[in-house]
Protein backbone atom coordinates (compact mmCIF):
# COMPACT_ATOMS: atom_id res chain seq x y z
CA UNK A 1 0.00 0.00 0.00
CA UNK A 2 1.31 3.37 -0.89
CA UNK A 3 1.93 5.42 2.40
CA UNK A 4 3.28 8.41 0.46
CA UNK A 5 -0.21 10.47 0.78
CA UNK A 6 -1.15 13.43 -1.33
CA UNK A 7 -0.58 17.00 -0.15
CA UNK A 8 -4.44 17.51 -0.90
CA UNK A 9 -5.53 14.80 1.71
CA UNK A 10 -6.09 15.85 5.31
CA UNK A 11 -5.33 12.28 7.19
CA UNK A 12 -5.39 11.99 10.55
CA UNK A 13 -2.34 12.63 11.52
CA UNK A 14 -2.37 9.71 14.25
CA UNK A 15 -2.95 6.98 11.19
CA UNK A 16 -1.18 8.83 8.88
CA UNK A 17 1.91 6.36 9.27
CA UNK A 18 -0.10 2.99 10.05
CA UNK A 19 -0.37 0.00 8.10
CA UNK A 20 -3.74 -1.44 7.42
CA UNK A 21 -4.29 -5.22 9.05
CA UNK A 22 -4.50 -8.01 6.77
CA UNK A 23 -2.66 -11.05 6.08
CA UNK A 24 -1.38 -12.64 2.09
CA UNK A 25 -4.79 -13.64 0.25
CA UNK A 26 -3.22 -15.33 -2.30
CA UNK A 27 -4.35 -18.82 -4.26
CA UNK A 28 -3.23 -21.90 -2.60
CA UNK A 29 -4.22 -25.22 -2.08
CA UNK A 30 -3.90 -25.92 1.51
CA UNK A 31 -4.85 -22.43 3.64
CA UNK A 32 -3.64 -22.47 7.03
CA UNK A 33 -2.50 -18.69 7.72
CA UNK A 34 -5.47 -16.77 9.75
CA UNK A 35 -6.26 -19.60 12.81
CA UNK A 36 -9.90 -20.55 10.92
CA UNK A 37 -11.72 -23.60 11.72
CA UNK A 38 -11.06 -25.99 8.84
CA UNK A 39 -14.24 -27.61 9.44
CA UNK A 40 -17.34 -26.32 7.71
CA UNK A 41 -20.35 -26.16 9.53
CA UNK A 42 -22.41 -29.46 10.08
CA UNK A 43 -25.38 -29.62 7.36
CA UNK A 44 -27.66 -30.01 9.87
CA UNK A 45 -26.35 -26.70 11.33
CA UNK A 46 -26.36 -25.28 7.92
CA UNK A 47 -29.77 -26.02 7.44
CA UNK A 48 -31.02 -24.23 10.97
CA UNK A 49 -28.98 -21.16 9.94
CA UNK A 50 -31.01 -21.06 6.91
CA UNK A 51 -34.15 -21.22 8.19
CA UNK A 52 -33.67 -19.12 10.70
CA UNK A 53 -32.35 -16.37 8.70
CA UNK A 54 -35.71 -16.97 5.96
CA UNK A 55 -38.06 -16.40 8.64
CA UNK A 56 -36.50 -13.10 9.12
CA UNK A 57 -35.85 -11.91 5.57
CA UNK A 58 -39.61 -10.68 5.36
CA UNK A 59 -39.09 -8.37 8.74
CA UNK A 60 -36.05 -6.84 6.67
CA UNK A 61 -37.32 -3.50 5.98
CA UNK A 62 -37.34 -3.18 9.40
CA UNK A 63 -34.60 -2.82 11.69
CA UNK A 64 -32.80 -4.91 13.78
CA UNK A 65 -32.97 -5.00 17.89
CA UNK A 66 -30.27 -2.59 18.54
CA UNK A 67 -29.75 -4.05 21.67
CA UNK A 68 -29.83 -8.28 20.68
CA UNK A 69 -31.13 -8.97 23.65
CA UNK A 70 -31.99 -12.39 21.84
CA UNK A 71 -28.37 -13.03 21.28
CA UNK A 72 -26.74 -11.33 24.10
CA UNK A 73 -29.08 -14.15 26.20
CA UNK A 74 -28.02 -17.33 24.20
CA UNK A 75 -24.43 -16.01 24.82
CA UNK A 76 -24.72 -15.08 28.22
CA UNK A 77 -26.35 -18.84 28.47
CA UNK A 78 -23.40 -20.41 26.28
CA UNK A 79 -20.58 -18.57 28.99
CA UNK A 80 -23.04 -19.81 32.28
CA UNK A 81 -22.46 -23.33 30.69
CA UNK A 82 -18.46 -23.39 30.38
CA UNK A 83 -17.75 -21.34 33.20
CA UNK A 84 -20.04 -22.17 35.97
CA UNK A 85 -20.97 -18.60 35.74
CA UNK A 86 -24.03 -16.34 36.17
CA UNK A 87 -24.51 -13.86 34.03
CA UNK A 88 -27.42 -12.40 32.43
CA UNK A 89 -27.52 -10.38 29.01
CA UNK A 90 -26.97 -7.10 30.74
CA UNK A 91 -23.31 -8.65 31.03
CA UNK A 92 -22.79 -8.93 27.13
CA UNK A 93 -22.13 -6.91 24.41
CA UNK A 94 -21.72 -8.26 20.78
CA UNK A 95 -20.36 -6.90 17.78
CA UNK A 96 -19.57 -7.22 14.68
CA UNK A 97 -16.32 -9.43 15.15
CA UNK A 98 -14.35 -9.04 18.15
CA UNK A 99 -11.92 -6.40 16.78
CA UNK A 100 -15.09 -3.75 16.79
CA UNK A 101 -15.57 -4.81 20.46
CA UNK A 102 -11.32 -4.04 21.17
CA UNK A 103 -12.50 -0.51 18.91
CA UNK A 104 -15.15 0.32 21.23
CA UNK A 105 -13.63 -0.30 24.33
CA UNK A 106 -10.93 1.85 22.56
CA UNK A 107 -13.74 4.53 21.82
CA UNK A 108 -15.48 4.53 25.30
CA UNK A 109 -12.24 4.28 28.17
CA UNK A 110 -9.64 7.14 28.82
CA UNK A 111 -6.14 6.87 28.89
CA UNK A 112 -3.00 5.20 26.79
CA UNK A 113 -3.28 1.94 26.04
CA UNK A 114 -0.46 -0.89 27.52
CA UNK A 115 0.46 -4.69 25.44
CA UNK A 116 2.66 -7.23 26.30
CA UNK A 117 3.86 -7.91 22.48
CA UNK A 118 4.68 -9.78 20.43
CA UNK A 119 1.04 -10.26 20.70
CA UNK A 120 -2.62 -9.89 18.09
CA UNK A 121 -1.38 -6.85 16.31
CA UNK A 122 -4.91 -4.93 16.01
CA UNK A 123 -4.28 -3.93 19.95
CA UNK A 124 -1.94 -1.44 18.79
CA UNK A 125 -3.64 -1.04 15.62
CA UNK A 126 -7.00 0.42 16.88
CA UNK A 127 -5.02 2.34 19.92
CA UNK A 128 -3.34 4.75 17.50
CA UNK A 129 -5.91 4.85 15.22
CA UNK A 130 -8.24 6.59 17.95
CA UNK A 131 -5.78 9.08 18.35
CA UNK A 132 -4.54 7.16 21.74
CA UNK A 133 -0.69 6.27 22.68
CA UNK A 134 0.64 2.67 22.71
CA UNK A 135 2.85 1.48 25.64
CA UNK A 136 4.61 -1.79 24.43
CA UNK A 137 6.17 -3.62 26.87
CA UNK A 138 8.14 -7.70 26.38
CA UNK A 139 7.25 -10.58 27.04
CA UNK A 140 10.14 -12.85 27.95
CA UNK A 141 12.07 -15.42 27.05
CA UNK A 142 10.33 -18.08 24.51
CA UNK A 143 7.36 -15.26 24.25
CA UNK A 144 6.48 -15.62 28.34
CA UNK A 145 4.13 -13.06 30.23
CA UNK A 146 6.11 -12.22 33.26
CA UNK A 147 3.48 -10.85 35.57
CA UNK A 148 5.93 -9.18 37.54
CA UNK A 149 7.40 -6.59 35.11
CA UNK A 150 3.98 -6.33 33.74
CA UNK A 151 2.49 -5.34 37.01
CA UNK A 152 5.19 -2.97 37.36
CA UNK A 153 4.93 -1.37 34.11
CA UNK A 154 1.29 -0.80 34.84
CA UNK A 155 2.40 0.97 38.11
CA UNK A 156 4.59 3.09 36.62
CA UNK A 157 2.61 4.33 33.37
CA UNK A 158 -0.32 4.32 34.32
CA UNK A 159 -2.45 3.46 31.28
CA UNK A 160 -6.17 3.81 31.24
CA UNK A 161 -6.76 1.17 29.18
CA UNK A 162 -4.29 -2.87 29.49
CA UNK A 163 -4.48 -5.31 27.00
CA UNK A 164 -3.51 -9.01 27.18
CA UNK A 165 -3.87 -11.78 24.89
CA UNK A 166 -4.64 -15.49 26.57
CA UNK A 167 -3.66 -17.97 24.47
CA UNK A 168 -1.46 -15.03 22.84
CA UNK A 169 -1.09 -14.46 19.30
CA UNK A 170 0.75 -15.28 17.53
CA UNK A 171 2.60 -17.29 19.81
CA UNK A 172 -0.25 -19.54 21.31
CA UNK A 173 1.09 -19.36 24.98
CA UNK A 174 -1.86 -18.98 27.76
CA UNK A 175 -1.59 -16.96 31.30
CA UNK A 176 -2.59 -18.55 33.87
CA UNK A 177 -5.96 -17.56 35.87
CA UNK A 178 -3.62 -16.26 39.28
CA UNK A 179 -1.72 -13.82 36.77
CA UNK A 180 -5.07 -12.56 35.16
CA UNK A 181 -6.30 -11.77 38.59
CA UNK A 182 -2.66 -10.16 39.79
CA UNK A 183 -3.12 -7.72 36.52
CA UNK A 184 -7.02 -6.83 37.28
CA UNK A 185 -5.82 -6.11 40.87
CA UNK A 186 -3.19 -3.86 40.01
CA UNK A 187 -5.29 -2.25 36.88
CA UNK A 188 -7.92 -1.49 39.27
CA UNK A 189 -5.65 0.12 41.77
CA UNK A 190 -4.37 2.70 38.83
CA UNK A 191 -7.82 3.01 36.99
CA UNK A 192 -7.65 1.40 34.24
CA UNK A 193 -9.74 -1.24 32.48
CA UNK A 194 -7.82 -4.62 31.84
CA UNK A 195 -9.00 -6.74 28.60
CA UNK A 196 -8.52 -9.97 28.29
CA UNK A 197 -8.28 -11.05 24.59
CA UNK A 198 -9.88 -14.66 24.67
CA UNK A 199 -10.14 -15.31 20.82
CA UNK A 200 -8.94 -18.82 21.47
CA UNK A 201 -10.69 -19.65 24.82
CA UNK A 202 -11.80 -22.39 23.89
CA UNK A 203 -8.97 -24.55 22.63
CA UNK A 204 -6.92 -23.79 25.97
CA UNK A 205 -6.40 -25.35 29.08
CA UNK A 206 -6.63 -22.25 31.61
CA UNK A 207 -10.27 -21.12 33.00
CA UNK A 208 -11.78 -18.33 31.51
CA UNK A 209 -11.07 -15.25 33.27
CA UNK A 210 -14.79 -14.49 33.24
CA UNK A 211 -14.55 -16.11 36.57
CA UNK A 212 -12.94 -13.12 37.73
CA UNK A 213 -15.55 -10.73 36.85
CA UNK A 214 -17.39 -10.83 39.92
CA UNK A 215 -14.38 -9.75 41.51
CA UNK A 216 -12.75 -7.13 39.71
CA UNK A 217 -15.41 -4.47 38.12
CA UNK A 218 -12.51 -3.03 35.60
CA UNK A 219 -12.24 -6.46 34.21
CA UNK A 220 -13.40 -6.69 30.56
CA UNK A 221 -13.20 -10.92 28.43
CA UNK A 222 -13.19 -10.49 24.66
CA UNK A 223 -14.38 -13.75 22.86
CA UNK A 224 -15.41 -14.22 19.42
CA UNK A 225 -17.61 -16.71 17.31
CA UNK A 226 -14.83 -17.05 14.56
CA UNK A 227 -12.58 -19.57 16.00
CA UNK A 228 -14.28 -22.66 18.09
CA UNK A 229 -17.68 -22.10 16.30
CA UNK A 230 -16.12 -22.12 12.59
CA UNK A 231 -18.44 -18.77 12.19
CA UNK A 232 -15.34 -16.96 11.05
CA UNK A 233 -17.16 -15.37 8.04
CA UNK A 234 -20.55 -14.73 9.76
CA UNK A 235 -18.62 -11.89 12.06
CA UNK A 236 -19.91 -11.97 15.20
CA UNK A 237 -17.27 -10.88 18.51
CA UNK A 238 -19.05 -10.41 22.27
CA UNK A 239 -17.69 -9.16 25.33
CA UNK A 240 -18.52 -10.53 29.12
CA UNK A 241 -18.15 -7.83 32.16
CA UNK A 242 -19.54 -5.76 34.45
CA UNK A 243 -22.72 -4.40 33.72
CA UNK A 244 -21.54 -0.77 34.12
CA UNK A 245 -19.01 -0.81 31.02
CA UNK A 246 -21.94 -2.68 28.83
CA UNK A 247 -23.66 0.11 29.51
CA UNK A 248 -20.65 2.32 28.17
CA UNK A 249 -20.37 0.18 24.75
CA UNK A 250 -24.14 1.89 24.38
CA UNK A 251 -22.27 5.37 24.28
CA UNK A 252 -20.09 4.97 21.31
CA UNK A 253 -22.20 1.53 19.42
CA UNK A 254 -23.41 2.27 15.52
CA UNK A 255 -27.22 2.62 15.70
CA UNK A 256 -28.63 -0.78 14.88
CA UNK A 257 -24.39 -2.09 14.16
CA UNK A 258 -25.55 -6.00 14.52
CA UNK A 259 -27.78 -6.91 11.22
CA UNK A 260 -31.23 -9.19 11.62
CA UNK A 261 -29.74 -11.81 9.66
CA UNK A 262 -26.17 -11.65 11.47
CA UNK A 263 -28.12 -11.89 14.66
CA UNK A 264 -30.77 -15.37 13.59
CA UNK A 265 -27.47 -16.64 11.78
CA UNK A 266 -25.46 -16.69 15.34
CA UNK A 267 -28.59 -17.55 17.63
CA UNK A 268 -29.15 -20.52 15.23
CA UNK A 269 -25.21 -22.01 15.63
CA UNK A 270 -25.66 -21.06 19.89
CA UNK A 271 -28.80 -23.39 19.89
CA UNK A 272 -27.40 -25.91 18.01
CA UNK A 273 -23.53 -26.34 19.53
CA UNK A 274 -23.85 -29.59 20.51
CA UNK A 275 -20.98 -30.46 17.77
CA UNK A 276 -18.71 -27.59 18.68
CA UNK A 277 -16.65 -29.62 21.70
CA UNK A 278 -15.96 -32.53 18.83
CA UNK A 279 -14.33 -30.35 16.40
CA UNK A 280 -12.75 -28.26 19.32
CA UNK A 281 -11.26 -31.64 20.87
CA UNK A 282 -10.01 -32.94 18.03
CA UNK A 283 -7.66 -29.81 16.91
CA UNK A 284 -6.61 -30.06 19.63
CA UNK A 285 -5.39 -33.05 19.28
CA UNK A 286 -4.32 -32.03 15.81
CA UNK A 287 -2.78 -29.42 17.38
CA UNK A 288 -0.09 -31.80 19.77
CA UNK A 289 0.17 -34.52 16.97
CA UNK A 290 1.93 -31.67 14.76
CA UNK A 291 3.92 -30.28 17.04
CA UNK A 292 5.68 -33.56 17.60
CA UNK A 293 5.83 -34.00 13.59
CA UNK A 294 7.30 -30.55 13.87
CA UNK A 295 9.75 -31.53 16.33
CA UNK A 296 10.97 -34.32 14.71
CA UNK A 297 11.88 -32.49 11.74
CA UNK A 298 14.20 -30.44 14.20
CA UNK A 299 12.52 -27.72 14.92
CA UNK A 300 12.04 -25.50 17.54
CA UNK A 301 8.06 -24.90 18.49
CA UNK A 302 6.88 -22.49 20.82
CA UNK A 303 3.94 -23.73 23.54
CA UNK A 304 0.74 -23.14 22.07
CA UNK A 305 -2.50 -23.77 24.01
CA UNK A 306 -4.71 -22.60 20.97
CA UNK A 307 -5.71 -23.90 17.40
CA UNK A 308 -2.48 -22.41 15.82
CA UNK A 309 1.50 -23.54 16.37
CA UNK A 310 4.60 -21.03 15.74
CA UNK A 311 8.21 -22.20 14.88
CA UNK A 312 11.44 -21.88 14.48
CA UNK A 313 14.96 -23.46 13.96
CA UNK A 314 15.20 -23.42 9.73
CA UNK A 315 18.09 -22.08 8.31
CA UNK A 316 16.72 -20.03 5.78
CA UNK A 317 14.87 -16.77 6.57
CA UNK A 318 11.09 -16.61 7.86
CA UNK A 319 10.46 -14.75 4.43
CA UNK A 320 12.08 -17.01 2.10
CA UNK A 321 10.86 -20.44 3.75
CA UNK A 322 7.09 -19.26 3.86
CA UNK A 323 7.44 -18.27 -0.41
CA UNK A 324 9.04 -22.05 -0.53
CA UNK A 325 5.80 -23.33 0.70
CA UNK A 326 3.53 -20.75 -1.41
CA UNK A 327 5.30 -22.36 -4.53
CA UNK A 328 4.06 -25.74 -3.13
CA UNK A 329 0.59 -24.62 -2.82
CA UNK A 330 0.50 -24.06 0.73
CA UNK A 331 0.17 -20.66 2.63
CA UNK A 332 0.82 -20.21 6.80
CA UNK A 333 1.43 -16.94 7.96
CA UNK A 334 5.06 -14.84 8.34
CA UNK A 335 3.97 -13.03 11.45
CA UNK A 336 6.84 -10.41 11.39
CA UNK A 337 9.27 -11.92 14.18
CA UNK A 338 12.69 -12.99 12.65
CA UNK A 339 13.57 -16.72 12.43
CA UNK A 340 9.83 -17.51 13.26
CA UNK A 341 6.53 -18.84 10.86
CA UNK A 342 2.96 -19.81 12.22
CA UNK A 343 0.69 -22.22 11.02
CA UNK A 344 -2.89 -22.78 11.66
CA UNK A 345 -4.02 -26.10 12.49
CA UNK A 346 -6.34 -27.69 9.65
CA UNK A 347 -7.72 -30.81 8.79
CA UNK A 348 -5.80 -33.78 8.69
CA UNK A 349 -5.18 -33.95 4.76
CA UNK A 350 -4.54 -29.95 5.42
CA UNK A 351 -1.62 -30.98 8.55
CA UNK A 352 0.12 -33.70 6.48
CA UNK A 353 -0.15 -31.74 3.35
CA UNK A 354 1.99 -28.97 5.21
CA UNK A 355 4.33 -31.11 6.89
CA UNK A 356 5.66 -32.74 2.82
CA UNK A 357 5.47 -29.24 1.64
CA UNK A 358 7.57 -28.10 4.82
CA UNK A 359 10.21 -31.41 4.73
CA UNK A 360 10.64 -30.63 1.17
CA UNK A 361 11.05 -26.57 1.41
CA UNK A 362 14.08 -27.35 4.51
CA UNK A 363 15.36 -30.18 2.27
CA UNK A 364 15.41 -27.56 -0.69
Amino acid sequence: MNQNWPEWLSLNENIRELKPYGAPQIPAQVRLNTNENPYPLDESLQSKIVTEISERVSDLNRYPDRDAVALRTALAEYINGISRTNFSYEHIWAANGSNEILQSIALAFAGDAMGFEPSYSMHPLITKSVGKKWISIARGPEFTFQVDVATEAIKTNRPGIVFVTTPNNPTGGSISLGDVAELAKVTLSVGAILVVDEAYAEFSKENSAVTLIKDYPNLIVSRTMSKAFAFAGARLGYMISNSTLVEAMLLVRLPYHLSELTQAAALAALKNRSALQQQVEQLKQSRDLLIQELIKLGLHVISSDANFVMFSGFKVSAQELWQKLVDRDVLIRDVGIPGYLRVTIGTEAENKAFLAALQQALNS
